[in-house]
């Protein structure tokens, strides 16, 4: 295959006529010589005949925006304009939102699309999308569809480019949003979608046409567990996971219990096979960026930490004995020890007892007087960040808290002073809150109060520092101090070599 001055491309093939009656612009030249102009519609026609032509989009786009793109981006957005339901893998920090950004604007250049309609979460509506539209794509209309109901409908109806709107935004304006014109749907932070059963992925389902363009983008798919993988497929590919979940259970997962079910060894390679097509890179391929370094600090809990939690698990020790645990009221209770270790529980009442807290404050007091630089605190209850700000603004420490009932407009504007002004030197942050789109380069350090179950939160959250603009060795800090906390991290460490693994994978298919 030769590409002509980036406008045709010559390809010796063993049937011309296979290729000439199917594209009419091409031409025979010779027994085994064919040439055709390189456009979208012929490169999509090659690949359906499995003859691999790039993208025209690598040649024959401009890039517009305020930065120009790496070697990896211009792949990411070739590979996506030529496959109309895809994945997006690439890690985070990658600058996978601008591909997606330049190959939309590409498809729009070429008729291919009209309206785009990006789906993401809350908190990065205006702080990383709208700024990067902005950014990589100035001459086209961008409107975030937030608000009141009548508000998002007016907004959806405005004929803006690009519309963006947070997950459960798409089910209150599902009707305006299917007579739209949208034709390309870009679903950040895909795994919101890894349950087939919910409202949330059938309002989707029922939007997305076979004729419409979707790109499903996440770092970290099927994260969990390999199940969630199912509802990703069956939105992309659905012919390549079963009908039924069940059936798709049985695949990847073999029961150990009633209640406990753990990945069969082949489970892998049968995600891998599901989630197709795709495309990854990690920022280790196509970044320069300083080393991350994981450690972990034991804190004891104070005594009246201690009293508390033990009389708590006892309680639940008894409970076991004396009737059946459900997978409810386990979580709760594993949930009210994880808030003692932090500072601060809910009683059934609704009130909040807090707790001492002086050990592990005091090793957190450490890694801030210690830091030049700024720091990201990650508390996962609303009460324990309350508790910490308080001691934060006794002791004169410069500090922001965004937990998930501060406003994305609030949001954006203390994301906005953290990573550009010389103060709050701290962010405190409610891990959901902030998990995801949000670049807060100017701290590289990261200290989890307490930990989380979620490994996508985690490592969402701790792409915050690391990412593109990163120019210090950064540091994530766990501190630990219940049996419970421990045991979580250990899980989260597990489950990342897990991820490894099958994400190794997709590297090797790229390569």
């Amino acid at each position: 295959m030769k590409i002509i001055r980036d406008k045709a491309i010559l390809l010796k093939v063993r049937n011309p006529k296979q290729i000439t009656t199917v594209i009419p612009k091409s031409k025979e030249l010779s027994m085994n010589e064919v040439v055709v102009n390189w456009g979208l519609d012929e490169a999509h026609t090659l690949r359906g005949l499995n003859i691999n032509v790039p993208s025209p989009i690598t040649k024959r786009y401009t890039w517009p925006g305020q930065y120009k793109p790496f070697d990896h981006q211009k792949v990411t957005s070739s590979f996506m304009t030529m496959n109309k339901k895809s994945f997006c893998f690439n890690e985070q920090g990658t600058g996978k939102t601008a591909s997606a950004i330049w190959a939309a604007d590409y498809l729009m250049t070429q008729g291919k699309v009209n309206r785009v309609l990006v789906i993401c979460p809350l908190s990065i509506m205006d702080s990383a999308w709208r700024n990067d539209l902005f950014a990589f794509a100035m001459h086209r209309s961008v409107d975030v569809a937030h608000g009141s109901k009548d508000k998002r409908k007016k907004i959806i109806n405005s004929g803006a480019d690009f519309v963006i709107i947070n997950y459960d935004g798409v089910e209150v304006v599902k009707d305006e949003i299917a007579n739209g014109g949208f034709d390309l749907f870009i679903v950040d932070e895909a795994t919101h979608y890894k349950n087939a059963q919910t409202k949330r992925w059938k309002t989707l389902n029922k939007l997305i046409g076979d004729n419409d363009w979707l790109w499903m983008m996440t770092g970290t798919p099927a994260a969990q567990s390999p199940v969630d993988a199912y509802g990703l497929a069956k939105l992309v590919n659905p012919l390549s996971v079963p009908r039924f979940f069940g059936s798709w259970r049985d695949m990847v997962m073999w029961k150990v219990t009633q209640f406990t079910w753990k990945p069969k060894d082949t489970s892998k390679d049968t995600v891998f096979k599901a989630l197709q097509p795709a495309i990854r890179f990690t920022k280790d391929e196509c970044l320069d960026l300083p080393d991350m370094v994981y450690t972990k600090r034991f804190v004891e809990m104070t005594k009246q930490q201690q009293q508390y939690y033990d009389m708590l698990r006892k309680r639940m020790v008894m409970q076991v004995a004396g009737e059946d645990v459900t997978a409810a009221n386990a979580a709760i209770n594993l949930n009210k020890l994880l808030q003692i270790s932090a500072g601060a529980v809910y009683t059934d009442d609704g009130d909040t007892v807090q707790f001492d807290i002086k050990n592990r404050y005091q090793a957190l007091k450490e890694v801030i007087d210690e830091s030049s630089q700024k720091i990201l605190i990650f508390v996962p209850f609303k009460h324990a960040i309350d508790l910490l700000m308080e001691k934060l603004t006794r002791d004169g420490v410069t500090s922001e808290m965004i937990r998930g009932d501060v406003s994305a407009s609030k949001r954006t504007d203390i994301f906005a002073r953290f990573q550009h002004d010389p103060d709050p030197k701290v962010l405190v942050i409610q891990p959901q809150a902030a998990a995801h789109g949000v670049t807060l380069t100017a701290a590289n350090t990261v200290v989890w109060w307490g930990p989380t179950s979620s490994l996508e939160t985690y490592a969402q959250a701790n792409a915050r520092v690391h990412r593109s603009g990163q120019k210090h060795k950064c540091t994530v800090i766990q501190l630990a101090g219940s049996a419970a906390e421990k045991r979580i991290y250990r899980m989260l460490d597990a489950r990342i070599n897990i991820h490894t693994e099958m994400i190794n994978l997709y590297k090797e298919i790229l390569d």
